[in-house]
């Protein structure tokens, strides 16, 4: 078996974080992942490669590849060679699982022949996800926005997309990006009960359509519950964004400004160190490149 085929999925930015809820709220940027696979007839072997981060664990790319074969009954007749290439910075919040786990799940299934729907490859990545332990929630939010764009409101649990549009504000997506790293599946569940009540209020603002009031008011809950200081975000509102908050679990920050104050907002959260990087809004569907 020769069958490869390589793939993209975007990046994605936490508007409300599911963690405590079950519920969540992400929009897509144009950050991106790509995966290529190519399949062996060596059945359990997987040779894997993150370009972009070398050290980097591959089981979620792995994990990935073995649930697409499984859903085709063929874990036991083939192998895989499998490498990723992204600009996303893995374990800072910015969804580098969910759009590797998108990508690698697309690559995958096409480089057997086969065809499924795009909510089916988005389900594979996230029980990847969830056979690789690098989620608590699923993540199924993140995944969502990542693979199909715009804003994605979803019910985590059930695996259910609650609302979904297109984003069409001219707005410039600046991110924050501490060196240190932080990992999804060693959140503390239990602790962030408490403040379960205020993402609901969240939740409910990202369903009306306040998707940047919703950012802000996540990142306000969740910055002291995972420890973090929001004194960047603050900083970067005062700056001109629209909207600002902490990205997941952090450590990253994400800063939504119009073009005119872009520049202003990026000064600013370059003086809290580490690494800013610019980003859109995406729109677009991860898709088979080639």
């Amino acid at each position: 078996m020769t069958g490869k085929a390589t793939a993209i999925a975007f990046g994605a930015a936490t508007v409300v974080n599911a963690m405590a809820l079950g519920k969540g709220a992400a929009f897509g940027v144009d950050l991106w992942t790509k995966a290529e696979v190519k399949f062996t007839d060596e059945p359990y072997v997987f040779v894997s490669e993150i370009t972009s981060d070398p050290q980097e664990s591959s089981v979620l790319i792995e994990k990935t590849v073995m649930r697409v074969l499984k859903r085709f009954s063929l874990e036991s007749s083939f192998g895989a060679k499998i490498k990723t290439w992204s600009n996303i910075p893995i374990a800072r919040g910015l969804k580098s699982s969910s759009a590797a786990a998108n990508a690698t799940a697309l690559a995958a299934t096409k480089a057997l022949g086969e065809e499924v729907d795009d909510l089916a490859v988005v389900n594979l990545g996230v029980d990847a996800a969830f056979d690789a332990k690098v989620t608590v929630t699923g993540a199924f939010d993140d995944a969502c926005a990542s693979y199909f764009g715009g804003l994605a409101v979803t019910d985590n649990l059930k695996r259910e997309i609650v609302g979904r549009r297109l984003l069409t504000e001219d707005f410039e997506v600046l991110f924050h990006v501490p060196s240190s790293k932080a990992y999804s599946g060693g959140s503390d569940v239990r602790k962030l009960q408490t403040v379960r009540s205020l993402v609901e209020i969240a939740y409910e603002q990202a369903l009306k359509g306040k998707v940047w009031d919703a950012l802000t008011l996540n990142g306000l809950i969740y910055s002291p519950a995972y420890g973090f200081s929001s004194a960047i975000a603050i900083d970067a509102l005062s700056a001109g964004a629209v909207s600002a908050g902490l990205c997941g679990k952090g450590p990253a920050v994400t800063a939504v400004a119009p073009k005119d104050k872009a520049d202003s907002v990026a000064q600013t959260l370059r003086r809290y160190g580490g690494e800013v990087l610019h980003a859109r809004l995406n729109n677009d569907k991860a898709k088979v490149l080639g």
